[in-house]
């Protein structure tokens, strides 16, 4: 069994449209300096779990609520917190494609009764191939382009474990990670 840890944070949408960036600081996890024979040591990222509920935390979101939202968990440095609608990431950032992407999901709100489907995960780390993460932060990110109509709740966990590294696993890691 590894030694598997949680990390979480959450954001809260509003109901206007634009980025959002919340924060997490890894920094006490994280050493990417190998000093002496001690190695350089990540944040392994197994798991990524998405939660989107009201805005009080505890309810489901509402089913008769409108609206578009990609949430994403990525590796970034020197992002700042910022409330949707003031947060900005650059153009073609929060998709697969992108190497500092951790997980990522879409989730439309369509105002049925009968309920909108479930929120649809297009990218997120493994347990045989977990994402490495030596950087001091990662930020759940939001973008909303079509403004929630009732305030929701994302909360993102990571479930996480330190590892220890190897110089050329670590010098690859650095490069990639590298914004």
């Amino acid at each position: 069994m590894k030694d598997v840890f949680y990390l979480d944070t959450q954001m809260v949408t509003g109901t206007s449209n634009g980025q959002g960036i919340t924060t997490l600081d890894l920094s006490s996890y994280v050493d990417p300096i190998a000093r002496g024979r001690a190695k350089g040591t990540g944040l392994a990222i197994y798991k990524v779990h998405f939660d989107i509920a009201d805005s009080d935390g505890n309810s489901t979101y509402s089913a008769s609520a409108t609206g578009q939202m990609r949430a994403a968990v990525i590796s970034i440095s020197g992002a700042a917190d910022a409330a949707v609608g003031s947060g900005s990431v650059a153009t073609n950032t929060l998709n697969a494609a992108n190497d500092l992407m951790i997980a990522g999901v879409d989730f439309s709100a369509g105002g049925t009764a009968a309920g909108d489907p479930a929120p649809n995960t297009f990218l997120e780390p493994s347990a045989e191939v977990p994402y490495v993460v030596v950087r001091d932060r990662v930020a759940l990110i939001l973008d909303i382009p079509t403004a929630m109509s009732v305030s929701a709740m994302v909360s993102v966990r990571l479930e996480c474990a330190q590892v220890a590294l190897d110089q050329s696993t670590l010098n690859q890691l650095l490069r990639t990670q590298t914004v």
